[in-house]
């Protein structure tokens, strides 16, 4: 399954200089939040794969224009074709905003989705826009990762953990992909294309 990842900024090959051959292959398309709802809805108007999302923290916006043709999985497991996908959006708490959230307030979230992830026997995918605690995570506060997303790690395993919002440009050293014991865990900045 060909799966195209998208986060924080609107990809120009995609948006601006857009081909729909760009698309051909593509299985499934999720988004880790902080993008404009208008270009999520623009590229599932041009594929019949489904266009998963979750919420950034700049992503205020999607409470009054949501994504058009898109599904939102905060706080679900959503299955795709055998494929457990499940979905936190949102910050570290740094201001006032809905998709920003305390260490607790995510911990009760994932607290919250317990008969689920009993249900379905655990996720393959974890996406969030945060990373998880020290985990690629930024320096500053505003960047900090959750220290709830390790646990899950720890306990379910996932194949792969999918995240946004630490972008390229923040810090020199960008980690693109890397393994943390069974999962592999990518940051989904831009577009990124993976192969399951």
């Amino acid at each position: 399954m060909k799966i195209l990842i998208l986060a924080d900024v609107e990809s120009k090959y995609l948006w601006d200089y857009f081909d729909k051959s760009k698309l051909e292959g593509v299985d499934l398309i999720l988004s880790c939040g902080d993008l404009n709802p208008q270009y999520l809805s623009f590229l599932a108007s041009f594929t019949q794969s489904p266009v998963l999302y979750v919420r950034g923290n700049h992503d205020d916006c999607y409470e009054q224009t949501p994504p058009e043709g898109c599904i939102c999985i905060e706080d679900k497991i959503y299955t795709y074709k055998g494929l457990r996908i499940m979905g936190l959006g949102g910050s570290i708490r740094y201001k006032k905003g809905i998709n920003q959230y305390t260490q607790r307030q995510m911990q009760h979230r994932v607290s919250r989705m317990w008969l689920q992830l009993k249900c379905k026997k655990g996720f393959d995918i974890l996406l969030t826009h945060s990373p998880a605690a020290g985990i690629n995570d930024g320096f500053d506060s505003v960047h900090q990762g959750f220290t709830v997303f390790n646990e899950l790690l720890d306990t379910y395993h996932p194949a792969y953990f999918i995240h946004g919002h630490i972008h390229k440009n923040y810090q020199a050293n960008f980690v693109r992909e890397q393994q943390y014991n069974e999962t592999t865990i990518i940051n989904g900045y831009e577009r990124y294309i993976i192969d399951v």
